[in-house]
């Protein structure tokens, strides 16, 4: 049981008529009187709170949060009371949030029920703790609080962001891509794997006419093409020092993770096969390209529990081990941060010895605070100097990407938030130009 604020705002007035009183007695008798009827009204008050029906509460939520999304939490209340009560819900949410106002107030009618939704958004992987719920009940009186402790503690675990594939299938469905920035890419070549013979159409090209088949059938027969598929699509993830560097909260490793997460799942659906490759100064991880059923949750699994680390990456080993695991031509989805063009120089040798044998596509970030302070008009001396100094980082950048394309290597510069969009596109426009 607490005592709420009310009734300390009830006793004081009392508490000065009774001090009066030494002053002058009338005040003393008048005194007692309300102070045996504020006693009187508080044992009702509990009474009432405490005998006459309780409140059930029970925390709806999914079993893995989703990083870097909104995650819906539900909570069910239910009064037994026979009158109308007022309650506040005080959910324990896990620490890592530094939530401090997750406390929602309700009105339960006679025997009624209430709902508290909320959204939790991690930034981080990992498995988070709730702990209880804790409500507090007052009557229309509200001299007295009772706590209720409902629901039990869960552990949920935050895996890369799945909700981003369902949002990305159900606007595939519907033919609605375009309006996360998916662009529609037209072909510029000729389908190159056969699949059937079959008659012809008004409407099929004359080049795909089979001539022999024709000739057999004494009917005009064409040729039918169809995409190459099952080509092998490998994300090859750097967990060095250089994916620590955080935007919004998340790292550059959880944004690598959740783009190359939604890359495989659009390949799979478009038939490629989809695998994955962690590195830093040694292989780490290593899951051959499929397309089966299994797939993506052997990807999620695998994804869920990758952490950077402050060691230096060595590409000279992730060749070793590419060229030990990977015997088919694949494309090579790697992405790291090149801060300059000397931190490229040192790996090149290494990438163009990938690009021999593989189609390398290397994307890395451009700083979307430094490309948000360069729009701004400079209003001093000190802030042009500051600016040409964010405009030589920015065309190192700009330089990183024709330094990799001179050597073969197709590049990708964009920035953390439009990740995802961005290698979807460049996937979709190098599968069309049939340079995988």
């Amino acid at each position: 049981m607490f005592l709420t604020r009310r009734f300390y705002l009830v006793a004081l007035p009392i508490v000065l008529l009774l001090l009066g009183g030494y002053f002058w007695p009338p005040l003393f008798a008048v005194g007692n009187i309300l102070l045996c009827l504020y006693v009187i009204v508080a044992l009702l008050d509990a009474i009432l709170l405490f005998a006459t029906g309780k409140i059930e509460a029970t925390r709806q939520c999914a079993e893995r949060f989703s990083n870097g999304d909104d995650n819906k939490v539900r909570i069910p209340i239910h009064s037994s009371y026979p009158f109308k009560i007022d309650v506040t819900v005080v959910d324990e949410a896990p620490f890592i949030f530094q939530r401090r106002d997750i406390e929602y107030r309700l009105q339960l009618l006679k025997k009624g029920e209430g709902v508290v939704r909320y959204t939790l958004r991690p930034a981080k992987r990992g498995v988070y703790s709730f702990g209880h719920i804790r409500l507090f009940a007052r009557t229309a009186i509200g001299m007295v609080e009772r706590r209720f402790t409902q629901g039990e503690p869960v552990d949920v675990k935050v895996y890369p962001s799945y909700l981003m594939l369902s949002r990305y299938e159900l606007l595939a469905m519907s033919n609605n891509l375009n309006e996360l920035g998916i662009k529609r890419i037209r072909k510029v070549s000729q389908q190159t794997d056969f699949e059937q013979i079959r008659d012809y159409v008004q409407g099929d090209e004359y080049r795909s006419i089979n001539w022999k088949a024709t000739a057999r059938r004494n009917s005009l027969m064409v040729n039918v093409y169809q995409d190459e598929r099952s080509q092998p699509i490998y994300n090859l993830i750097d967990k060095g020092r250089v994916m620590q560097q955080a935007f919004r909260g998340m790292t550059l490793l959880d944004y690598a993770i959740n783009a190359s997460l939604v890359l495989s799942h659009i390949a799979i659906k478009k038939d490629d096969k989809a695998g994955l490759l962690t590195y830093n100064n040694h292989l780490d991880t290593f899951v051959p390209a499929g397309k089966s059923k299994k797939q993506m949750q052997t990807l999620m699994d695998t994804l869920y529990a990758q952490e950077t680390s402050f060691e230096e990456s060595d590409y000279s080993e992730l060749c070793v081990q590419v060229e030990k695991h990977l015997h088919k031509r694949s494309l090579l989805i790697i992405y790291t941060n090149f801060s300059d063009l000397g931190s490229l120089n040192r790996e090149l040798p290494y990438l163009r010895q990938l690009s021999r044998k593989h189609c390398v596509l290397v994307v890395f970030f451009e700083d979307a605070e430094l490309k948000s302070y360069l729009r701004q008009q400079p209003m001093h001396t000190e802030a042009y100097y500051q600016q040409v100094i964010g405009e030589k980082f920015a065309y190192e950048k700009r330089l990183i990407v024709n330094t990799l394309r001179q050597n073969g290597i197709y590049a990708l510069l964009t920035t953390p938030e439009a990740l995802t969009v961005d290698i979807i596109n460049k996937y979709l426009e190098m599968k069309a130009r049939q340079l995988i």
